[in-house]
């Protein structure tokens, strides 16, 4: 097992919490500091993001891996949210069909970087690299003499 892969498995824990604590304080400033209004799928997708940061700043506080198998799914069910927005606001068929009704259309794009890079891309970002890091290190390793 490679180094990096060992850290990780090690260490899964910190950084999915560390990924957590990013995704919301980002939420939060495009929310408070810059006013941008939360659409209806961001509240879906802010949902399974928030409760992720308690839980996984407990279980590492308390070293507990036991903790995977029950925000993996938080991971996994947002991160379909984050998936059907960017689809959303990227194909225009696909908002007329499935609109938001109330508030903030779902379809608008406050930031746009690059052209592909939206707010639902990043949160997308944020729920994979959580289930990647809690998928590897869910299981301990006995063949790894650095654990």
């Amino acid at each position: 097992m490679s180094s990096f892969a060992a850290f990780c498995r090690r260490n899964c824990l910190y950084l999915a919490w560390f990924v957590s604590i990013v995704a919301v304080a980002g939420s939060l400033y495009l929310s408070e500091v810059l006013k941008y209004e939360p659409c209806k799928l961001c509240w879906f997708q802010r949902i399974f993001m928030y409760p992720q940061l308690f839980l996984l700043g407990i279980a590492t506080y308390r070293g507990d891996k036991r903790i995977i198998p029950y925000v993996l799914p938080l991971s996994l069910i947002g991160g379909s949210i984050s998936i059907f927005h960017y689809a959303e606001q990227k194909i225009p068929a696909l908002s007329r069909v499935a609109s938001c009704t109330v508030g903030v259309p779902c379809n608008t794009d406050y930031l746009n970087f690059f052209g592909f890079i939206t707010i639902p891309l990043l949160a997308l970002i944020a729920f994979a690299l959580i289930a990647i890091l809690l998928w590897t290190g869910r299981k301990e390793n006995d063949a790894d003499p650095e654990q």
